[in-house]
């Protein structure tokens, strides 16, 4: 027989590959769609059981593209396509905040929070890779829908073309699923509806909480308390509120951890009571998670549980009392140190700071650590050259942000001289020297070390009879370091020379020493305000 013309060959091969292209393409299209409905929204939920159910939504999307017409079908398919895309994207969005903040993705509120993520971007990876971050975040964002829809309008012709198989099969999977559902199985999910209404149920809450808010915000006990009778318990005292970033609960208490922060611990209490301070340790829940300090700042000074970026707009938005406020009504002079602030700060005035230091009037001269603008020590150095070893002030309060322990722990500092440290110069090189730990409990771990010894240190050489020091932790760490299930818990001591100051706070019934014990009360950050303008304030009219 005579040969075929080469031609011929190539498109008879050609017409043999475009079925099986094409049902390839198809089992990926509905591939797309099941991992859709299926997909969990945390990270713990990734487990091959999660995807062998057989999801009820795919069932009606199938009955609603065989019962449509032609351009109905393929208008239904667009619209299926983009709430199954938006789904995707939502859940992996909860997968990302379950990751860092221990939360879902807040569909309302979070989206302003853009400008704070871009930022910190900036400051980790540099201009040019936020930009690709950003870039890339935008084309997910677009792609995930549209491919989603394609891929339903593909799944609706072929339905519609093999009509009477797509139906028996249908009718067979609706059996099925109803007699698993009936049985109790996980096999017959419906989970894609129970998360749409369960989020459309937190939209709502979300976009009527700014109202309940601002109605607690303006119910204030303190509010009118007149200033001679606020913080007598504190007259001629300093007191330095001291955060100390992401000083978790975990630090202390996670066995891959807290063996060397409870030795930092241990020597901070050797030596801090050898200079004749002790102190009292507490626990405090925070309002948030794995970032977001400034809700931590505004819950723990306000008195209200300050847990989103609406919350957080309303309460500096407002008159209510903070406990820096509270200190300056009285007399005190106020001082804030935010080193993380690379820009004008207006909340400042709603915090009631005199003055405001951070990265552009502290003098540093010295090297980046990552995002971290200057390590602790030489926060401490500027605040007491620039404030606390003033010999012409009174009595402040001052609030110190202690930023070398802040994510992503990529370069970390040691300490050196004191004697040393000047305009910071002396950390030229440290950055690019220091090997940081590639797991990150360890960087974390290596990291709460620098920040407590740089405190501890500072604490004994420049305290006196008249400090006072609250420093507490303003969030967990990230669950990368935690574990899924970890608690909001931070850990908060008062440090003192004079008796009185922590006699004042013995119905508190908090540890003594500068580790909190396992048993220890453990407040709403919240309530602390509260707390502590009671214990220290004269009471009665």
């Amino acid at each position: 027989m005579p040969e075929e013309p080469v031609e011929q060959q190539a498109e008879e091969q050609e017409a043999t590959k475009r079925p099986v292209a094409g049902t390839v393409i198809t089992v990926l299209a509905g591939l797309l769609v099941l991992v859709a409905l299926l997909l969990p929204n945390q990270p713990t939920g990734l487990t091959a059981a999660a995807f062998l159910r057989v999801p009820v939504e795919a069932l009606v999307v199938t009955v609603l593209l065989l019962l449509l017409p032609g351009r109905a079908r393929i208008a239904g398919a667009i619209v299926a396509g983009v709430v199954l895309g938006l789904l995707a994207l939502v859940k992996l969005a909860d997968m990302g905040f379950f990751t860092v903040y221990a939360r879902q993705f807040d569909l309302v509120l979070d989206w302003s929070l853009a400008d704070d993520g871009i930022t910190f971007l900036t400051g980790s990876i540099g201009r040019a890779g936020a930009i690709a971050a950003v870039v890339l975040a935008v084309a997910l964002l677009l792609a995930v829908p549209v491919l989603m829809s394609l891929s339903v309008i593909r799944l609706g012709r072929v339905f519609a073309r093999h009509r009477t198989g797509t139906t028996r099969g249908l009718a067979l999977l609706t059996t099925a699923w109803l007699v698993l559902a009936l049985a109790g199985s996980p096999i017959a999910d419906r989970g894609a509806t129970a998360f749409l209404t369960q989020r459309a149920k937190l939209v709502d809450a979300a976009l009527h909480d700014q109202e309940t808010f601002a109605n607690a915000a303006a119910v204030d006990a303190f509010r009118d308390v007149p200033p001679s009778r606020l913080l007598t318990g504190l007259r001629g005292k300093d007191v330095l509120l001291t955060f100390v970033e992401s000083y978790g609960r975990s630090a202390v208490e996670d066995e891959s951890m807290s063996a060397q922060v409870d030795a930092v611990l241990a020597d901070g209490t050797r030596r801090l009571t050898a200079s004749g301070f002790a102190a009292r340790s507490g626990w405090l829940t925070s309002s948030t998670f794995g970032g977001y300090s400034w809700l931590a700042h505004s819950t723990f000074q306000s008195g209200l549980r300050v847990d989103n970026q609406q919350r957080y707009r309303t309460i500096v938005a407002s008159d209510r009392l903070t406990l820096t406020e509270s200190f300056r009504r009285a007399g005190w002079s106020t001082v804030c140190v935010a080193p993380a602030n690379t820009y004008a700060w207006p909340e400042g005035d709603w915090y009631g700071f005199d003055r405001v230091y951070d990265s552009r009037n502290l003098g540093y001269a010295g090297p980046k650590f990552g995002w971290t603008t200057m390590p602790d020590q030489y926060t401490l150095t500027a605040f007491e050259r620039l404030e606390h070893g003033r010999a012409d002030r009174g009595p402040m309060m001052a609030e110190l942000d202690l930023l070398s322990s802040h994510f992503p722990w990529d370069s970390i500092p040691e300490m050196i001289d004191w004697n040393a440290v000047g305009d910071g110069s002396a950390f030229a090189g440290m950055p690019e020297r220091i090997d940081v730990p590639a797991e990150p409990r360890d960087a974390y771990r290596t990291s709460i070390e620098y920040s407590l010894t740089a405190l501890f240190t500072y604490l004994e050489r420049h305290g006196t009879d008249d400090t006072v020091v609250i420093y507490l932790g303003d969030h967990q760490p990230a669950t990368t370091v935690t574990g899924p299930d970890a608690s909001h818990d931070v850990p908060v001591t008062i440090v003192a020379k004079d008796p009185a100051v922590l006699d004042r706070i013995a119905s508190w019934q908090w540890t003594s020493g500068l580790k909190p014990a396992p048993d220890a009360p453990v407040w709403p950050m919240e309530s602390f305000r509260d707390h502590f303008l009671t214990a220290y304030s004269q009471s009665g009219s």
